[in-house]
Order: structure tokens, then C-alpha cells, then sequence
């Protein structure tokens, strides 16, 4: 079981903390997770709501490649429909340059309204913008003269005048539909998912996991660059002494979280406690979690700690308590025969 940690930077105006002061607590965060052995580091693009405040997360990841000496950084996910392919390859070259090849990149086509509106595009126009931008991005980090015409964006013998450190790096591709797992995985890409947002219960994990191994064995696929996991999903995480430290410390932050966040499923507390869609809970409760999804097929694991507005001494707390006691926990029963 590998684990990350994810962060959508969702700000909250109307409260005492600014927004550079939360760019300095996730960059802190980061520096954290570097000392303590989480695997990534991954920060979401958003823009034009407060939801997530982070356009540009090559911007925020350069900062944090600064600060920390082995762990992977990437978006999670830079959102190809609302960008030139060019500016996202030269962005990222950059990055795995200036972190010394620790880039993982995370791709998507976007799903908020608002967003499209903002850029003025049509969302009827995603699929086709993503997959042509995916073309183009592959090639040229892969340090190709790229001539191409397409429908938004025409290229004539470009090729990056910086290149990534490494030949081939990590690329995941986001999936709310839990339809397009298997067709990521024939593909050869990774796969990054978000129960929260996609499925009714825990359980529904198992289906989906095993589509998406499904189509990249049809497509034998190797293996992912740096042993990452092929399959990096994504849980609000909380972890805690005891159960009802953890729901004292996390109800707050969540239900701020979930009235906030567009489009979305207005998620409780107690409908998430009920249907499993979140790490929250003691340092045992979440090891058997663990267990469980590792034995669903899904080794990789990005928590997202820091939402809501949750304490900085919390957030660190949690992130501890999972490297520090859950894991060596899943570890231990997993090494043990079933």
C-alpha cells in the first residue's frame, strides 16, 4: 500500500486564514510528508470559486520541490481542455527539472460548470480537447518534433527547448465515471479516482478497480514509472486515537467542506460514516480500511487531510498517526498469509 497525500486547496474568505497563508501551511504539509515517507505529493487545478485556489499547481509544486528531497510532486489533475498543450508539457518539463525527476503527472478533462464558462468553452467539447491534448503532451515530453493540425490547436515542428529529467514520466488520468476505468487502462495510462464524488458505497470500490485492471492487462501494460501504484485513488482522511476523537475533530471541517463544494453530492457526516467514502476514524479502524481496499486491488492511496478549514495541528496529527501506526498495522497483515 502506497500513500499520498492530495490537497484541493478549498479557501474559505470569510474566515481569518488568507490564502497565502494556507499556500505556506500545505507547502509545510508537504515538508512533512517528505520527512515522514508518504510516496506523493499531488495539489488540484481549479479556478474562478474559492473551492480551490490553485490555478496553476506547477506554480505551488516548484515552490514545495524546494523544500523537499525525494517525494514525487504533481497535479492531481491539470486540466487539459482549458489549456494549450504546449504551455502544459513546458510547464511540467520544468518542474521535473527543478525537482530532479520527481514529476507524476496527473491529467483531466474537468467537470465543473463554472470553470468552462469561465474559459468559454463548450463542455460538450471536453472529451475530444482532452484526448487531442493527451497526444500532444505525451510527445513532446517525450522530446518529439510535433507537427500537428487539429481542431483547437495546430503545431508546426514544435519541440521543448527544456526537457523533462526523466524519458517517460508517470501520467494518471482522472476518472469520475467509473465507466471510463477500463478504457484508461487499455489505454496504458493510470488511473486516479474519487470515490466521494463517484460511487454510493465502499464496497463499489471492487468493481471498478477490477475493470480498470482488466483493460490494462488486455493492453498489457508494464508497469508504472517509480513502482507507483497503477491505481491512486483518493479519501477525505482523518485519523485519530479514538473514533470519537476523530468525529470531534472532522464533522466540522467536512460538513463546511461538502456545503461548499459544487455540483457535488452534500454528503453528512453521518452518510459518509455510513457508506464508507472516507478515511475517518481510529488508527485501527483505518488500517482494516486499508486491508480492505489493498485487498479490492487498490494499492495506491492519496489522503486528502487538509479541508474544511481543519487545524493545522490536526491535519499533522492525522498525517503521523497514518505512516507512523496504520501502516506498519496494513503492512504487517498483509504480509501474513490469508
Amino acid at each position: 500500500m502506497d500513500i499520498s497525500i492530495l490537497s484541493v486547496l478549498d479557501h474559505y474568505p470569510d474566515l481569518p486564514r488568507s490564502i497565502g497563508t494556507f499556500y505556506r501551511e500545505v507547502s509545510d504539509q508537504a515538508v512533512l510528508a517528505d520527512q515522514l515517507g508518504y510516496q506523493a505529493c499531488f495539489i488540484a487545478e481549479h479556478h474562478f470559486h474559492h473551492y480551490g485556489a490553485v490555478p496553476n499547481p506547477a506554480v505551488l509544486l516548484s515552490a514545495i520541490a524546494q523544500r523537499t528531497n525525494r517525494i514525487l510532486l504533481g497535479p492531481a489533475v491539470t486540466i487539459l481542455p482549458f489549456r494549450d498543450p504546449r504551455t502544459v508539457a513546458e510547464d511540467y518539463a520544468l518542474l521535473d527539472q527543478i525537482s530532479n525527476g520527481r514529476l507524476v503527472l496527473g491529467l483531466g478533462s474537468g467537470y465543473l460548470k463554472h470553470e468552462f464558462d469561465g474559459f468559454g468553452i463548450e463542455p460538450s467539447e471536453k472529451r475530444a480537447r482532452f484526448d487531442g491534448n493527451l497526444g500532444v503532451v505525451k510527445r513532446l515530453l517525450a522530446g518529439e518534433r510535433v507537427s500537428s493540425v487539429g481542431k483547437f490547436h495546430g503545431l508546426d515542428a514544435v519541440q521543448l527547448n527544456v526537457r523533462p529529467v526523466q524519458a517517460k514520466p508517470a501520467i494518471y488520468v482522472a476518472a469520475l465515471a467509473k465507466e471510463a476505468a477500463y478504457h484508461i487502462g487499455k489505454q496504458g495510462n493510470g488511473l486516479m479516482t474519487i470515490p466521494y464524488g463517484t460511487l454510493e458505497r465502499f464496497d463499489d470500490m471492487a468493481p471498478l478497480a477490477a475493470a480498470f485492471e482488466r483493460g490494462r492487462a488486455e493492453a498489457n501494460v508494464p508497469p508504472m514509472p517509480h513502482g507507483l501504484a497503477a491505481h491512486i485513488t483518493t479519501f477525505h482522511t482523518h485519523v485519530a486515537r479514538t473514533e470519537a476523537e476523530a468525529e470531534t475533530n472532522v464533522r466540522g471541517p467536512f460538513e463546511l467542506y461538502c456545503r461548499t463544494r459544487l455540483y457535488a453530492k452534500p454528503w453528512s457526516f453521518e452518510q459518509i460514516r455510513e457508506n464508507g467514502l472516507a478515511l475517518f476514524g481510529s488508527v485501527d479502524a483505518i488500517a482494516q480500511k486499508l486491508i480492505a481496499l489493498e485487498r479490492m486491488g487498490v494499492t495506491g492511496v492519496a489522503t486528502l487531510s487538509n479541508f474544511g478549514a481543519m487545524p493545522v495541528d490536526a491535519v499533522q496529527s492525522s498525517m503521523r498517526l497514518m505512516i507512523e501506526e496504520v501502516l506498519p498495522r496494513v503492512r504487517e497483515a498483509l504480509a501474513r498469509p490469508t
